[in-house]
């Protein structure tokens, strides 16, 4: 087994200590670096080639948000992964827009976020049942009524199919729960994906699922009773 590649990103060298001691543990992850400041992110992106990177928000120089939209827009990008010590923040929202697979907060057990790292790095998000909620309060907030008719016109682009799975996206199903809802094998579903996101020029299901919820199709979900 490949072991995953793992990039370490935060200002204060006791978090940073405490996550390698965490991930140290586990014998499918290995850290290839550590950095202090999004300003180092590329250079040792390059030099270290990580699958996922652990990103922290706050930084002094170039913040995570910066090094993450840096990250995301060259080809094949590692999978960024935000750290965070709020549940609500606007920033982290921004983070999910530029690319971020997700994010895990700071006081998150420690067997959990080697798990997120695992789950990312095999391309599944990580979202919580908090951001999720977040999320859909966010739609509905200042500037909603334009946020939703522009994700709604970029989603004429999908046919019906495709939109059925961009909504199961949303709700954070993984692909056999799709598979199984939407009546469809676990090939067809990623297929389905594949193409939900060459169409809307997105980077991960994050995506799809933070487009959902502009559009507002989980709050219709809701009323719907599902």
């Amino acid at each position: 087994m490949t072991a995953i590649r793992l990039l370490l990103v935060d200002d204060d060298p006791l978090v940073r200590a405490g996550l390698s001691f965490m991930m140290g543990g586990a014998d499918d992850i290995e850290i290839v670096g550590e950095a202090a400041d999004g300003a180092e992110v590329e250079t040792l992106v390059d030099r270290t080639l990580p699958d996922v990177v652990l990103m922290d928000i706050r930084m002094p120089s170039v913040d995570g948000l910066t090094a993450t939209e840096r990250l995301r827009g060259r080809k094949d990008a590692p999978q960024v992964v935000v750290l965070t010590t709020f549940h609500a923040d606007e920033q982290v929202l921004r983070a999910l827009r530029a690319g971020a697979a997700g994010f895990v907060l700071k006081d998150t057990p420690p067997a959990e976020i080697v798990e997120a790292v695992r789950r990312v790095a095999a391309g599944d998000p990580v979202l919580s049942p908090t951001v999720t909620r977040q999320l859909m309060d966010h739609a509905a907030g200042a500037a909603a009524d334009t946020r939703r008719a522009r994700a709604r016109e970029r989603l004429t682009a999908l046919n019906d199919r495709e939109r059925e799975v961009a909504v199961a996206v949303g709700r954070g199903l993984a692909n056999a729960e799709i598979a199984g809802e939407l009546f469809m094998s676990v090939a067809t579903v990623k297929t389905h994906v594949s193409r939900v996101l060459a169409k809307l020029d997105l980077n991960n299901r994050v995506q799809i699922a933070l487009l959902a919820y502009d559009a507002g199709l989980l709050e219709e979900l809701e009323g719907d009773g599902h």
